[in-house]
């Protein structure tokens, strides 16, 4: 069959999996495999949600008591060495790692370390204050917390750089109604936050800019808070295709993500529990906020430039596939990113449409994606089915409506 010669380009520069390791934990192994079918999947960025309001699991080696208190045991936090090695491990097989800190809230991890900057910490009830418990946030207005974040950046950053173009600073679901709590601010009205947020970011962007890298945030920075972001910050989208649009009418670039299509880990039903009371019949069958099970055929659907006009496409840099970890670990960890994430790996190389125009096909797809899981497979990845037997080994229209 010689000469052949293959052109080929991705549609997208940024095309990544956010993995959680903040909720549960992973061994550095599990990581390493997971780069590894990234990089057979055509993807080009693992972003690790590296902390949250209940760990954090990095090693800082200024401030070692972060992980020793923060951790949720000894043993379950990345070394500097296993951090070194995660990135170059990454960066030989074509796969960029993007770190996050989520501040100014998924931070009560910080807490137990240093408590003096962390407002309503554990506040109850949690509902009233956070997203999930336990409840936290940075104090907005006290000298304390810039000192501490540039320690911490001093020491990370450096850590970063050689490794990858970008830094996470989150900016997620911040509940405005904790900064009551906080001493430093005593208010709950966005006018009053605001601005203190926008301090915040700056700060933590500025230190970024100096160490090489570009920032990257939630999109609630641009969109709820209606922060002034540099035209160097990625803003991560990940309610809605509107959002998406909206973000680029605004002249952002933007990482899209909808979570009604590409989060992987809905559909388990609630991790929190009920009594057998009102609350009970209320929530029956308990299902998740995101419900039902993201197949991969509903991820294969999905249009990262959905909604976005023609002559904005261009400030959609990709997108990212998530996999958050509170019914997720090291056991179930494979299966339930693959071969899911697969489709979205196809549709951020190629475009959900093809050169014709047309909505690519779950017919012809659903072959090449069980082949795929199959290859997976045979190098380790403990990828779930894609179909039945009958339907790999029949005609690929056999299994179809």
């Amino acid at each position: 069959m010689a000469p052949i010669i293959i052109t080929d380009a991705p549609k997208f520069p940024h095309r990544g999996l956010n993995m959680d390791v903040a909720r549960n934990w992973f061994p550095v192994p599990d990581i390493m495999r997971t780069i590894d079918a990234l990089s057979m999947n055509k993807f080009n960025r693992l972003h690790i949600h590296m902390t949250d309001a209940q760990s954090w699991p990095l090693d800082i080696p200024s401030m070692p008591d972060l992980s020793k208190k923060g951790a949720f045991q000894a043993g379950l936090s990345y070394s500097p060495s296993d951090f070194k090695k995660i990135q170059t491990y990454a960066i030989e097989r074509g796969v960029e790692i993007v770190v996050e800190f989520d501040m100014p809230g998924h931070t009560t991890s910080i807490a137990y370390t240093y408590p003096e900057l962390i407002a309503g910490a554990d506040a109850k009830p949690w509902d009233t204050y956070c997203n999930e418990p336990p409840c936290g946030t940075l104090k907005l207005n006290s000298p304390e917390v810039p000192k501490f974040l540039e320690k911490l950046f001093d020491d990370a950053l450096p850590r970063v750089a050689p490794y990858s173009a970008y830094f996470h600073t989150g900016g997620d679901e911040v509940n405005k109604q904790v900064y009551l709590l906080d001493d430093t601010v005593k208010s709950n009205d966005t006018a009053v936050i605001g601005p203190l947020i926008q301090k915040l970011v700056d700060r933590n962007h500025d230190q970024i800019r100096k160490a090489g890298l570009a920032p990257i945030v939630w999109e609630e920075m641009a969109l709820e808070w209606n922060l002034t972001l540099g035209s160097d910050v990625l803003v991560q989208s990940w309610l809605s295709e509107s959002s998406v649009a909206t973000l680029t009418a605004k002249g952002h670039k933007v990482l899209a993500g909808n979570y009604n299509f590409w989060y992987l880990d809905c559909g388990k039903g609630q991790w929190l529990n009920f009594d057998n009371g009102a609350s009970f019949q209320q929530y029956y069958p308990f299902l998740d906020y995101c419900s039902p099970v993201k197949n991969w055929r509903l991820v294969y659907s999905y249009d990262p430039l959905g909604g976005v006009p023609a002559n904005e496409t261009h400030l959609v840099m990709g997108g990212e596939v998530h996999i958050w970890s509170e019914q997720t670990d090291p056991v179930n960890l494979d299966d339930m990113v693959w071969p899911r994430a697969s489709a979205a790996g196809e549709v951020l190389w190629s475009g959900r449409q093809d050169a014709s125009g047309q909505n690519r096909s779950q017919i012809t797809a659903a072959p090449r994606l069980a082949d795929m899981r199959e290859r997976m497979v045979s190098r380790g990845i403990s990828a779930g089915p894609v179909q039945m037997v009958f339907c790999t080994q029949s005609n690929a229209t056999e299994c179809a409506l």
